[in-house]
């Protein structure tokens, strides 16, 4: 579901800091994030996201992955 217009966009950082920020996976991307580094949680670790242009108005949390992806291990060939 979206999120109506009435209440605003949701920006909410877990943990400020001085030069990263810890931010929530729910919180939009807005313009004033452009060209900054923030740390998001992907359930594991933080994994550091760049903001550029092409991301604003997705969430954060698109950025960053849950899991892995699949690969199939590669086969020596035979002589």
């Amino acid at each position: 579901m979206k999120r109506p217009k009435w209440k605003g966009i949701y920006t909410k950082s877990k943990n400020t800091l001085t030069s990263s920020k810890k931010i929530s996976r729910n919180s939009s991307i807005i313009p004033k994030f452009i060209d900054r580094v923030f740390k998001v949680h992907n359930g594991k670790n933080f994994k550091e996201v760049t903001i550029t242009k092409k991301m604003l108005g997705n969430k954060f949390g698109e950025f960053s992955k849950t899991r892995i992806t699949f690969e199939y291990k590669k086969k020596k060939k035979k002589k």
